[in-house]
Formats: C-alpha cells, sequence, structure tokens
C-alpha cells in the first residue's frame, strides 16, 4: 500500500499487553501479505477473530468462459444490463483469464450482510452512485468516479445512498421508474492470481515507498479510513452477524457472535482507500504518448489506466488520436464513461471495447483527419491491460454488438474526399476522442 498510516487507540509496542477498560486483553490481529514479508498492518480487536460458527457453502463463483477459440475485436453494451441483487451477488462476471475478473454490477438492493474477499483484491469503479464502505480499518465514502481498492481479507459492507428518484444523476437512467433504478453502477476488477493491487512501482520511491514527482497523483489524493462518529470505529454489540467469505472459488457462510468490525485501532500499510478519477493528473507531451502514462494501478500480469480530459499534443504537425499499433503482448479493454464518442462508432456511455492482442488496431476511418489542429480531449474512460488472453462469459456474449468488428471497414479518403463522403474533419475549438 502507499504509505504507512495510523487510527484509533494503540499501545506503545506491538506485542505488548493492551487492556480493555474491563481489564481484558484485546486481541491483537497481525493482518499480513505475501508470508508476512510484504505490506501488513496490526488490529486491535475487542473479541478474538477466531470465534466464529455456522459455516456453509453458499455458491459458486467460478466464472465459465466461452468462445475461448475466438478472436476478434468486440464492443459490449451495458446500458441495458438488468438491475439485481447487492453490491456483491449483483457482481456479473464479464471479461477475465487466470490473472484478474472484470465484473459490472447495478445493485437493486443493500447488502445485509458483511463480506470478505479471501480470494483476491477487489478494484472498484464507480460509474454512478454514492455511499458509504463501512470496514474493519474505518469509514469511506465513496462517490461517482470514484476507484475504490479494498485489499483481500478486508471485511466491509457497501451501504449506499438513496438515488434522486428520476435518475437525474445518471444520463443512462434519466427519467428511468425508482424500480428499475439501481442503487448504482460499477466496474469490479478482481485479481485471480493471489497479486495485489497497488501503484506502479515506478511512481513509488525503492527507498522511502514515497510517491514521486513525476507520479500523475500522490498521497494527498488518497482518501483513506476514518473514524465516523456517526459509526465509531469499534462496534462492541453482541448477537449473530453473518459473514460472507470468498475462497476456493465459493461463498461461504459464516457467523460471529459479535460485529465483525469491532476494531478499536490499527496501523500500517495494507488497508483500503479511495481514490477520484477526477484527482488523476494526465501527463502530456509535443507528441501523442503511449497509454502507459495513463497508467494508475498495477497487479501481476495486469494494469488499470485513466483515460482523462487533458489537452493534447503541442507539435505543429502533431496527429493527437493514436497510432495503429498491435500490442502483441496484451490485451485492451476500455470502460467508457463520458465524453466525446463520436470517434468511435456505436460507442456509448457503458460501452465496452476489447481488443485482443496480436490484431491491429488504432482510429476509425476519418477521425485522423478529424483530429488535426485539436487542443484538448474530454473523454474519460478506465482501461485494463493484460499480459493473458482474455475471454468472454455468456453474459459478455449478450451485449456483444456483432457488427463492430466491421466499423474500421472504410476507404482511407484525402480530406476533401472526407469531407465529399460526409466524413467529419470538425475544428480545433471542439473536444476529440483519442481513445486506445
Amino acid at each position: 500500500m502507499p504509505y504507512y498510516t495510523k487510527l484509533g487507540q494503540l499501545p506503545k509496542k506491538r506485542h505488548v499487553q493492551f487492556r480493555r477498560p474491563d481489564g481484558a486483553l484485546y486481541s491483537e490481529e497481525l493482518f499480513g501479505t505475501e508470508g508476512f514479508v510484504g505490506p501488513t498492518s496490526t488490529l486491535y480487536r475487542i473479541h478474538p477473530p477466531t470465534q466464529v460458527s455456522g459455516w456453509k457453502t453458499l455458491y459458486k463463483t467460478k466464472p465459465e468462459y466461452v468462445e475461448t477459440e475466438v478472436m476478434r475485436m468486440r464492443h459490449l453494451k451495458s446500458q441495458p444490463m438488468a438491475t439485481s441483487g447487492d453490491a456483491v451477488t449483483g457482481r456479473v462476471v464479464i471479461l477475465g483469464n487466470s490473472d484478474v475478473e472484470m465484473s459490472l454490477c447495478q445493485p437493486a438492493e443493500q447488502m445485509a450482510y458483511h463480506f470478505k474477499n479471501g480470494q483476491g483484491d477487489e478494484l472498484l469503479f464507480f460509474h454512478y452512485g454514492s455511499g458509504t464502505a463501512y470496514t474493519m480499518f474505518g469509514t469511506l465514502k465513496f462517490a461517482r468516479k470514484d476507484y475504490l481498492l479494498i485489499p483481500k481479507g478486508t471485511i466491509y459492507k457497501l451501504v449506499f445512498d438513496e438515488r434522486p428518484d428520476d435518475g437525474s444523476d445518471s444520463e443512462d437512467f434519466a427519467g428511468c421508474s425508482k424500480k428499475d433504478m439501481p442503487y448504482g453502477k460499477f466496474v469490479a476488477f478482481e485479481t485471480a492470481n493471489a497479486s495485489h493491487i497497488g501503484p506502479p512501482p515506478r511512481y513509488v520511491s525503492k527507498t522511502t515507498s514515497q510517491f514521486l514527482e513525476h507520479a500523475p497523483y500522490c498521497e494527498r489524493d488518497l482518501r483513506i479510513p476514518f473514524i465516523d462518529d456517526a459509526h465509531p470505529i469499534a462496534y462492541d454489540e453482541a448477537g449473530d452477524y453473518e459473514v460472507r467469505i470468498k475462497a476456493r472459488d465459493c461463498v461461504h457462510s459464516y457467523i460471529y457472535p459479535y460485529h465483525p468490525l469491532d476494531v478499536v485501532g490499527w496501523d500500517g500499510c495494507y488497508y483500503p482507500y479511495c481514490f477520484n478519477i477526477d484527482d488523476f493528473a494526465p501527463i502530456t507531451g509535443k507528441l501523442h504518448m503511449p497509454p502507459p502514462i495513463h497508467q494508475t494501478f498495477e497487479a501481476h500480469n495486469f494494469v488499470i489506466c485513466s483515460f482523462c480530459p487533458r489537452m493534447l499534443d503541442y507539435h505543429e504537425g502533431a496527429i493527437p488520436v493514436p497510432y495503429n499499433h498491435s500490442n502483441i503482448d496484451s490485451d485492451e479493454v476500455l470502460y467508457y464513461v463520458e465524453g466525446n464518442y463520436k470517434a468511435r462508432r456505436g460507442i456509448e456511455s457503458g460501452s465496452i471495447s476489447l481488443h485482443p492482442q496480436g490484431i491491429p488496431h488504432g482510429p476509425h476511418p476519418g477521425t485522423v483527419e478529424a483530429s488535426l489542429g485539436k487542443t484538448f480531449t474530454d473523454e474519460l474512460a478506465v482501461m485494463c491491460d493484460t499480459f493473458r488472453p482474455l475471454f468472454p462469459t455468456k453474459a459478455a456474449l449478450g451485449m456483444d454488438d456483432p457488427t463492430y468488428p466491421e466499423s474500421w471497414r472504410a476507404d482511407h479518403h484525402a480530406p476533401g474526399q472526407a469531407r465529399a463522403n460526409g466524413q467529419a474533419t470538425g475544428g480545433a475549438d471542439k473536444p476529440v476522442n483519442t481513445w486506445d
């Protein structure tokens, strides 16, 4: 995790006596990774974390991938996706491999239990909706366009705020009836290879773990857990509390005889945090810069990038849109959030494009000429690049636009011919789409 922090009550030293007001010892828990040589946090609980009962397996979670031998560009339209489940059961895996699973969620109901992913880190990007994440590390508020990073093993519950009755906080649901409107919509990336999601190593000092000067975001941009006066960090409440744990490609139900968030204090470098995509400071250049400048997070064999509004290349002969390229080691997935979609045919808010490794891709016909002279872009998209092929699920096939691979099939015209054929060339004062 990015940096050391602490919250709540702590003893002066680790692994020493630390007593509750009634004289009993608090239960110390070392919450660590990589065999205790990776990032850790030390938590102090009112009750021992081992006192659980009633375990049972509820359902399986292993995705079933289809068309594993088909390699083509894909466009998935997620706007018509049905609202269902809660912030965990409503997740629908659409793409994945042995390193990462990408899912969509439009929850119809609130979580009635706490959840712990014992199988991988979770990175949630909220397209819309807001609420509160109650975690064993404290409270986090999340809102539209936030990333919420929840490290493996964290016990949490997401509680969404009520949305406007007319859906006016989202163009996707404007005018929708209340019964058809989800609490929000988010994209989830989950590690499937036991790796952890964090800032790219090149942004962080090897000696101090501090964000370096060239990084497009830093510690000040991260929102970490806090003690909410309305919801204190320690819940000392007896009862039967269900905690659902994901492990071994299943979700299991456990019963705690006390509140699972009974932590009075903690310190360390392993904890959840929020980061809003609007706080990402894009790196720009004289000529077109490659996608790694947009990188925001990294895990083993995949990265997450943020394509944000920014000034475009300033060389007098610059072509602002990406050059045709064959990223022969990576599959590239883009989730389109908002902005100008006109440079990609058929793309809309909530669209997902998949460009597999080995197939050249680039701007749609007419886009290069239309981009000349433009000075800025208003695009906003989240990208996941993987180093193993991504496979779709049956749910993805239900969103698939079969005409997308044909959308590049058009003649390459000179500017005058492009105008004659009705291809827009635009103007310098209008934003251009530069999605990869």
